[in-house]
């Protein structure tokens, strides 16, 4: 079977993703993006319901502690970026789940002002970050 199960947005547009022998999809989440600084995307997808046939899908989501600060890691922020004030903010998990309930569906690029707008002196204990 070739057809399509899921669809990433792309500039606007639904793009297909066809389907690999063997295969699993892995969806980075935005706690990477922002990890990364936006090297990594985070992906706005969804899934194809097929009517004719059957299809297993598992979805597995793993979060950092609700407590956990969340913020770019320092060897990744590149120093033009940090000129220009391209930083993703910091922000604990449990503040950006939050927003992400209110949100959901909507783009994620007002959840990273929203964030920045709010983000304040957070602590930074020992956390991993990348």
């Amino acid at each position: 079977d070739d057809r399509s199960v899921s669809a990433v947005l792309k500039d606007g547009q639904w793009i297909d993703v066809p389907p690999m022998r063997h295969s699993i999809v892995i969806n980075l989440g935005d706690q990477l993006e922002v990890i990364t600084n936006g090297k990594y995307k985070s992906v706005e997808h969804r899934v194809i319901a097929q009517t004719d046939g059957t299809r297993m899908s598992i979805a597995s989501f793993y979060n950092p502690g609700s407590d956990a600060v969340i913020y770019p890691a320092p060897t990744l922020v590149e120093k033009e970026a940090e000129e220009k004030n391209q930083v993703y903010p910091k922000f604990v998990f449990e503040d950006y789940m939050k927003l992400y309930a209110g949100l959901k569906f909507q783009p994620k690029e007002p959840r990273f002002e929203a964030m920045k707008a709010v983000e304040t002196n957070i602590s930074l204990g020992p956390i991993a970050t990348a």
